[in-house]
């Protein structure tokens, strides 16, 4: 299990790569409601997503030797735009295994940091499966998406920033994909802060945390079912063993959002330019937007924006559809702790 010193270690050795990203408030006018919501701006980040601190951090804590022979990952995108970075920062070859179906915006960003790219199909095991068979072949380290100590206790550093920014938070919003991320967070925040609360999101089709989190076992979900949510960075089929050790520990709760209420999400968040969304990032607020009787009643949350590197034409789509009259979120942002 990550420590809380694990997480500070892990702090320390980003200063100077991941930028230490604010922590903004967004207003909402519903008179009757008096919650308040911070979005922690992790697309602001060099790669434009979270997944940097989670690999430098790891690729960082490798030896001399291992770093030599290169690094491999797989991944939807975002985490492979991560290991391509930390790897060029560090001046290591880096093999990103990608599926086909992967956004371009996310291809296109890994091959301008350097990495060779290797395509397989939409299924998040099979190119698990392919990036462990070159592993084995070319002596290449495995940089995991999210099932690592290394990674949870890199991602965990954005945990220590939301209490740092705002330590009357009352609950914490983490977007869910194969754990990695809302392990750190939770640990960070429940080993610091034991009476906040942290509460996993995920798409409805993509529902695979929830589902593990309630059965007490991890659970599969189709690639065919996974593959079709529009947050193609929570298209993981299952949570990483140690990521379900973590969450089982720290994790209150995780709910899940509609493939609408994402694009909502998406289309309000994008009224700000500093708030641009990918799908995946924006499920943390989607949550706090449509489903205010499944969240604590609390006055101070926390929501992730994991990443903003969303296809031009898929945002262009999503502002041009009807506005949702679910419930009204009109952004004012307000810096904190700065």
């Amino acid at each position: 299990m990550v420590s809380l010193n694990d997480v500070r270690e892990a702090q320390a050795r980003l200063q100077g790569v991941a930028v230490r990203t604010p922590l903004m408030e967004f207003l909402n006018p519903a008179v009757a409601d008096s919650r308040k919501l911070f979005l922690k701006l992790e697309n602001l980040q060099p790669i434009g997503a979270f997944k940097i601190r989670g690999a430098y951090n790891k690729i960082a804590l490798l030896s001399p030797a291992e770093r030599e022979a290169g690094v491999i990952t797989y991944s939807s995108g975002n985490h492979g735009q991560g290991v391509a970075y930390a790897a060029r920062a560090l001046g290591n070859k880096a093999v990103i295994v990608m599926p086909r179906t992967a956004p371009a915006v996310k291809r296109d960003a890994v091959a301008a940091l350097g990495a060779e790219i290797v395509l397989v199909g939409p299924s998040s095991l099979e190119r698990q499966h392919r990036a462990e068979e070159l592993a084995r072949k070319y002596g290449y380290a495995i940089v995991p998406p999210f099932n690592d100590e290394g990674i949870i206790a890199g991602q965990g550093t954005i945990g220590l920033e939301i209490l740092e920014d705002l330590p009357q938070v009352e609950t914490v919003l983490v977007p869910v994909g194969g754990g990695g991320m809302i392990s750190g967070i939770a640990t960070a925040i429940k080993l610091s802060k034991p009476g906040a609360n942290v509460i996993g999101v995920e798409p409805e089709l993509a529902a695979d945390a929830q589902a593990s989190l309630d059965q007490g076992h991890i659970v599969e979900s189709p690639a065919e079912q996974v593959s079709q949510t529009i947050a193609d960075g929570l298209r993981t089929q299952s949570i990483g063993a140690i990521n379900f050790q973590h969450i089982r520990k720290y994790v209150d709760k995780i709910i899940t959002v509609s493939e609408a209420e994402i694009r909502e999400a998406v289309r309000r968040l994008a009224a700000n330019p500093k708030t641009l969304a990918e799908p995946s990032g924006a499920v943390a607020a989607a949550a706090f937007l449509f489903h205010k009787d499944q969240l604590p009643d609390t006055v101070f949350n926390a929501a992730v924006v994991s990443g903003g590197n969303i296809e031009p034409k898929v945002l262009e789509e999503i502002q041009n559809e009807q506005p949702r009259a679910t419930s009204r979120f009109e952004p004012a942002p307000k810096p904190v702790g700065t």
